[in-house]
């Protein structure tokens, strides 16, 4: 059951999480304390045995190439396979950037051409989850679907955000409806497809031609009636970064949840990251921490309560941390006090300053800003 994998890591997500996207990639944000958001489909690749993976970027990818210049993180260093990254490049034949997700795979469609597995499996760069594609690829195979499209039930999810689905008592897609402003079900796509690969490149070669560049709009919409496109059910945990503030920072919040951590942390098969080597966190006489996750390298003398925070974060006397997320190399001086807050990396907050977001609103502070 041979398959290549596509990640999907080139989109621009910066009017939705504003500022944490302005230098970075929403595939490059942190995730759980020690994490990328990458690594979560990544690792889904490897631990299904996917042994040939292309991440496409394009927008603010710099940080992103940084933390996949060494594949062997992921089993990716390999003679046979490997981890492919392809960028937007300009040359007598093509002057444009990615047009949609179709068309970032048609301007790579040599990688598809030069592979000679049966099947590919498409994913996003932001979603955060466990899954073995190979359930889903058998699923593919016995249903003798054409393409399959992994969902999910929502529930207390804004279903505005999603694409929506129909399907007919033989889970096949009958309506597909994009952002809808009044869904007509709770059957989310969550943006992982399994498709053979020469139908892919037969759909690429026909509609990106035409002026179609779109996966979604222009394959699984347009092809809806005309191929037999499945709906594979997934129950298991799944959270995207990409909708937002609020969903990175309920995103990372979950990993407060002991189920949530452990699923990723101590189940096999683990998550796999960029490893930074950085000493033990160092717990000073009056530090007081409850109900958080901490970097390695960090030096905490205050209070932390129902928060995350990443690698080298430094927490002075006296001060207080609450329900928020601080990213790599924030500095938080004595007698301060956050709460409901996103810091990005390297923050620094001066002695004695107050910095309070709302409940369901946090506050979000720009990378190296001093407060």
């Amino acid at each position: 059951m041979k398959a290549i994998g596509i990640i999907l890591a080139g989109g621009n997500n910066e009017k939705r999480l504003g500022e944490l996207t302005s230098l970075r990639a929403a595939s490059a944000m942190p995730v759980g304390s020690c994490y990328r958001a990458i690594d979560f489909p990544l690792s889904n690749m490897s631990n299904s045995m996917i042994k040939k993976v292309a991440v496409i970027t394009q927008y603010n990818s710099r940080s992103l190439h940084d933390h996949l210049s060494s594949s062997k993180w992921w089993d990716f260093g390999r003679k046979q396979g490997g981890l492919y990254i392809f960028t937007p490049y300009v040359s007598s034949e093509n002057s444009f950037w990615f047009r949609g997700t179709a068309d970032s795979i048609y301007q790579n469609i040599s990688f598809l051409e030069r592979s000679n597995e049966n099947y590919v499996v498409i994913a996003s760069g932001d979603s955060i989850y466990k899954m073995d594609y190979r359930k889903v690829i058998e699923f593919h195979k016995n249903q003798e679907a054409d393409i399959t499209v992994v969902c999910k039930e929502m529930h207390d999810r804004d279903l505005t955000k999603f694409g929506i689905m129909q399907l007919d008592d033989d889970g096949r897609i009958i309506e597909f409806e994009e952002k809808p402003i009044e869904p007509q079900t709770n059957i989310a796509s969550l943006g992982i497809y399994v498709i053979s690969r020469k139908l892919l490149i037969d759909l690429l070669n026909e509609i990106v031609p035409e002026g179609r560049f779109d996966i979604v709009k222009d394959i699984i919409v347009r092809f809806r009636r005309k191929l037999n496109i499945k709906a594979f059910m997934f129950d298991g945990y799944w959270s995207s970064i990409g909708g937002g503030i609020m969903e990175y920072y309920n995103t990372n919040m979950d990993f407060l949840k002991e189920d949530v951590r452990r699923e990723f942390t101590k189940d096999f098969p683990y998550t796999f990251t960029k490893p930074k080597d950085e000493p033990p966190v160092k717990y000073n006489e009056g530090a007081d921490v409850s109900n958080t996750i901490i970097g390695g390298g960090s030096i905490i003398n205050g209070k932390i309560e129902s928060s995350v925070l990443f690698r080298r974060v430094y927490i002075g006397e006296n001060s207080v941390v609450k329900n928020s997320i601080l990213m790599e190399g924030c500095y938080i001086g004595n007698n301060c006090i956050v709460e409901n807050a996103i810091l990005d990396k390297q923050v620094s907050v001066s002695d004695g300053k107050h910095v309070s977001g709302e409940v369901g609103k946090p506050c979000v502070f720009k990378k190296r800003s001093t407060i």
